[in-house]
């Protein structure tokens, strides 16, 4: 793979292999028809994923322990040929491994008796209609009349029909067809009737034609797709895969904030809010080409703005709104417009003329600075570039708001821009909206959309939002000091150490801080192993033998005695089992360490032939795989190497560029306990300033002096209840307090995370309070305070995070407390004291504890 893929990406790509091989092991030995379903939300990266799979599929993957499966035969099917394009175009630009050749659209000229192994071929809806080229005058429920020759379309050999049928007959091959936006064939109600029909003729097969063996649906809601499966005769389902919404927003894929302005007050502002919207797509361009030189090498994003209109739109009203676009933008080029209508001709608006382009070629069309759309566009259209939106859609269609603003969140450049919420964000102006209206797309964008999703944890819908910048009244050691508070990261569910080690010894060779890291990593691991060939020598001989030998038992049958015997007996390996047996010890060490410590073993044979050393070579690397614990010696050893690095060249890493720190951080949380690293800086956030009564009233937010973040007049708004009020109260009457921050809830890089445990898994704390205070003699110190509610069922795991933080971390701080109320009092507990700690890590429930004589009056 040329990306690296995310955490849940990893995981969903590991779990849909093992339902492939279940499948095919079961249509192999059974002739059992088998499907399944992965769930994603939208801009989780269905198509890195598929191409990963694709990858294990065709040429196997050591990663996943899944071996080629050399008669792997893929249909990648929906129902636009756009789309398809756009698939295929993204499947080769992810894969390394995966040839464009690879990757075949079936066209109508398409005449083959079967489908080729190790291919991904793209059919659509059309291709299967009664009148395409493919399928013309022969369809497969049709009975051909005995006294008639089977005619075919176009004089051709096969229809696309046959070309199925003959692939999945052959025993050779295994046809796996992969449905997108699988929901989409399985509707019901006449407009769908058609697209059904095709959909489940193609899955379950008709007259000649067999059922599909393998089916993988892949959509964001695939109920229905679930749903038609089980309906079908004879398929078995197995265990749907479903991505975990709030790991896709954590992963910074997905912008973090939707912002939707919405006039104050009656009329039509449609002209106003063009202009503003205008005038923050001027912004957006200035901000990002200020990042991109900050950041050198960080491509320059030429953010999109996209006028959304009626399904019958006036020509003279987009006109108007495109007079005053170039009224408000110095610069835009004339030819910068475009649109995506269905009628797929030049369109003349007012005095604009503005040509057409298809959906799919927008995102890499840097010259199109102004998008003209009607609904959604397309499904499975996306553009990461397209950053404020205008709708002149009526209160009345908050679901083609939804629906196209479900296409804008992907991020720009595949992560989360550290700092500045801006850059991660989204704005949408309805100028026909008032604010009960606009709660209903609110709604929909925080379920991730609009079409059924499950909530997106970490997203924020904010109506009119105000701008927050680095308070300047703030002195700069005490910002330093809040940039050195220790975060943590998630773990990885499934830590690979040797591949830890290796990517981070890539990395630090890329940027230029350690020369040669690769091969400093593998001498390491070379000593690590030669260690471990004498700590486990006598287990070591034995599994020599092993690899050396092939032992069996032979079945002699005396017919005339009617007795059966078992006869021991035992072979010499050959070269055949001795390289499987060295191909198994790869996936144990890694395929890159094992051959270079192969190579390391062959070079200290003195006086051997070259190619029996490293055949000698290779049977000792094999044995040594198979020795109990040398595993886990290599593992520790991979992750004390690792953990040395990461601290000692934790400062020339934190002075690269935002995206190569995200390696590093994604680096870090490769491990199977939480990592500490450094808190982001805030830069530039978008927060609420109102707040909704239960009676509909808005009401303006109670606005804070001192926060690390403030608006023009310094003061910062804030929601806060009746504990989090009164702590702040209290914090800020404290001799020498400076300035307090309002920890964020969502996963930035500049908010502050605590790892705990939880049924068997890790989750993350987000404390709420950092304050900053100056001693006496003009040491600036941190507080973290987190007012603690105990009626959750997750109250005691968090607690019991919070006080393993502080005793990790308590040198970072002065104090670390955690609050409750008790009986109408405020309760805290003083987890930088080793008492309070140790009880916490024995008690039954967090009430108890503020209960207890270890808490006292906050």
């Amino acid at each position: 793979m040329k990306f690296t893929l995310k955490d849940y990406q990893e995981d969903a790509v590991s779990e849909v292999l093992k339902r492939l091989r279940r499948a095919r092991r079961r249509w192999r030995e059974d002739n059992e028809v088998q499907a399944f379903s992965l769930t994603a939300p939208t801009g989780a990266g269905k198509t890195i994923m598929a191409a990963a799979v694709f990858e294990a599929l065709f040429h196997g993957a050591d990663t996943f322990e899944f071996d080629a499966d050399p008669g792997a035969v893929v249909i990648w099917f929906s129902d636009d040929p756009s789309l398809n394009e756009q698939t295929r175009f993204r499947l080769g630009e992810a894969s390394d491994r995966l040839n464009w050749t690879d990757l075949h659209v079936v066209e109508n000229s398409f005449n083959r008796e079967k489908l080729s192994p190790g291919k991904v071929y793209f059919l659509n809806t059309h291709k299967l209609s009664r009148n395409s080229l493919l399928v013309r005058g022969h369809e497969p429920e049709d009975e051909a009349e005995p006294s008639l020759p089977d005619m075919r379309p176009d004089a051709r050999s096969y229809t696309i029909w046959d070309t199925i049928r003959n692939t999945i007959e052959d025993p050779a091959l295994t046809l796996y067809l992969v449905l997108d936006e699988a929901h989409r064939g399985m509707g019901e109600g006449r407009t769908l009737q058609d697209r059904s029909t095709i959909v489940r003729r193609l899955i379950n097969g008709a007259g000649s034609m067999p059922s599909m063996p393998i089916v993988w649906g892949i959509s964001a809601t695939v109920e229905r797709f679930n749903v038609a499966m089980r309906e079908a005769r004879g398929r078995s389902i197995l265990p749907g895969v479903a991505v975990d919404p709030a790991k896709v927003q954590e992963s910074g894929l997905l912008k973090d904030t939707i912002v939707l302005d919405i006039p104050d007050e009656a009329g039509h502002f449609e002209t106003v809010l063009v202009r503003r919207a205008t005038d923050k797509i001027v912004e957006s361009s200035q901000a990002w080409a200020d990042y991109a030189a900050q950041q050198p090498g960080t491509p320059i994003v030429q953010p999109l703005l996209v006028l959304q209109v009626r399904n019958t739109p006036d020509p003279d009203e987009i006109g108007r709104a495109l007079d005053m676009i170039y009224e408000r933008w110095p610069g835009l080029s004339q030819d910068a417009i475009a649109h995506v209508f269905g009628e797929h001709v030049t369109q003349t608006f007012g005095r604009h003329v503005v040509p057409y382009i298809s959906p799919e070629r927008v995102q890499d069309s840097a010259w199109v600075r102004v998008l003209i759309a009607k609904d959604a566009i397309s499904t499975g259209w996306d553009c990461p570039r397209a950053e404020v939106m205008v709708s002149f859609r009526a209160a009345q269609d908050p679901t083609h708001i939804t629906q196209l603003l479900g296409r804008m969140v992907r991020t720009p450049l595949a992560r989360r821009i550290p700092g500045n919420d801006k850059l991660n964000s989204v704005d949408c102006l309805l100028p026909f909206f008032d604010r009960a209206a606009v709660k209903a797309v609110a709604d929909a964008l925080m379920a991730g959309g609009g079409d059924g999703e499950q909530p997106l944890s970490g997203r924020r819908v904010l109506i009119n939002p105000a701008e927050m910048m680095p308070n300047p009244s703030v002195a700069a050691d005490a910002w330093a000091r809040f940039l050195s508070l220790p975060s943590q990261s998630l773990p990885h569910r499934a830590p690979r150490p040797v591949k830890r080690l290796t990517a981070l010894a890539h990395e630090l060779a890329t940027d230029g801080i350690l020369a040669d890291a690769g091969k400093e990593a593998h001498r390491e691991m070379h000593a690590a192993l030669d260690a471990a060939r004498v700590r486990y020598a006598s287990q070591l001989e034995a599994a020599r033998q092993s690899v050396l030998t092939v032992e069996g038992v032979a079945l002699t049958a005396d017919l005339r005695e009617r007795v059966t015997r078992f006869n021991a007996f035992v072979e010499s390996a050959d070269m055949a089992v001795i390289d499987d047996a060295y191909r198994r010890a790869a996936r144990v060490f890694s395929p890159d360490l094992a051959r270079t410590y192969a190579e390391h073993l062959a070079r200290n044979m003195p006086g051997s032939d070259p190619e029996e050393a490293l055949i000698a070579a290779h049977v000792e690397t094999a044995a040594l795989a198979l020795v109990e614990g040398v595993r886990e010696y290599l593992e520790i050893e991979a992750e004390r190497l690792t953990r040395r690095w990461l601290d000692q060249y934790r400062i020339a890493i934190k002075s690269l560029g935002d995206e190569r720190q995200e390696e590093y951080r994604q680096i870090r949380a490769m491990s199977a306990e939480p990592e500490a690293q450094d808190l982001g800086h805030p830069r530039e956030w978008l927060v609420a300033s109102m707040a909704r009564e239960q009676n509909g009233e808005e009401i303006s937010l109670p606005r804070y002096r001192d926060h690390l973040m403030c608006d023009a007049e310094g003061l910062f708004p804030a929601e806060l209840n009746g504990w989090e009020q009164a702590v702040l109260d209290r914090e800020s009457a404290r001799v020498g307090f400076e300035a307090w921050y309002r920890n964020p809830a969502r996963a930035t890089p500049e908010a502050l995370g605590i790892a705990y445990e939880s049924n068997g898994g890790y989750k993350i704390l987000r404390p709420d309070f950092l304050f900053l205070s100056r001693l006496a003699d003009g040491t600036v110190v941190a507080d973290l305070v987190d007012p603690h509610g105990t009626q959750l069922s997750d109250a005691l795991p968090k607690i019991r995070g919070l006080a393993q933080y502080a005793e990790t971390h308590s040198g970072a701080f002065r104090r670390i407390e955690s609050v409750a109320k008790v009986d109408d009092e405020l309760k805290v507990l003083d987890l930088t004291d080793r008492i309070v700690r140790n009880a916490i890590a024995t008690a039954e429930s967090a009430a108890e504890l503020y209960q207890s004589a270890l808490a006292r009056a906050y």
